[in-house]
């Protein structure tokens, strides 16, 4: 690898929290809010490992919430690269839920993040293209352009919105 290639496992982020009375909503499960500042955080980092430069997150894709994470257990946030354009990169946020009293682990939640890298005059700059060497990492990154394209087309139309959105005129 060179200055223009890095893996995936470059940029891998893991980190472990406990679930505590706080980060929890009226069910004693983790607050939604919470859990995407938490991947928001960790996809950030996973970003400025692989461009080395100023980055911002351009768009959250989906959190994809698939089991509850209870009080008192611990949730673990793993990322990484998985695809890049010419600026943007596509990180990718799996969390998985740990009972502590019983070890039981689970898949609570899926997100893929976009990011830009910024040079220090805030324009963008380009990014090292992106190796996968896991089973995980080459499925990740087969169908990256595919969401790419996706978001490309969610973002025009989020745009296009907006436009109606903007009339000037009051709401209420």
């Amino acid at each position: 690898m060179d200055e223009h290639t890095k893996s995936c496992s470059a940029s891998k982020v893991i980190k472990t929290s406990r679930v505590l009375p706080p980060d929890t909503n009226n069910h004693g499960t983790l607050f939604g809010g919470k859990l995407m500042s938490m991947i928001d955080d960790v996809a950030s980092i996973s970003a400025s490992r692989h461009a080395r430069t100023d980055i911002v997150t351009a768009s959250m894709d989906s959190v994809d919430f698939l089991t509850p994470i209870q009080k008192d257990d611990s949730v673990c946030l793993e990322s990484f690269v998985t695809w890049v354009g010419t600026s943007s990169m596509e990180v990718f946020v799996k969390i998985i839920s740990e009972n502590l009293k019983t070890g039981e682990r689970k898949l609570a939640a899926t997100s893929f993040l976009t990011f830009v890298a910024l040079s220090q005059d805030g324009k963008p700059v380009t990014v090292p293209k992106v190796i996968p060497h896991t089973q995980e990492e080459i499925m990740l990154h087969e169908s990256g352009a595919e969401r790419a394209k996706a978001r490309k087309k969610r973002r025009e139309n989020s745009k296009q919105l907006a436009k109606k959105l903007d009339t000037g005129m009051p709401w209420g």
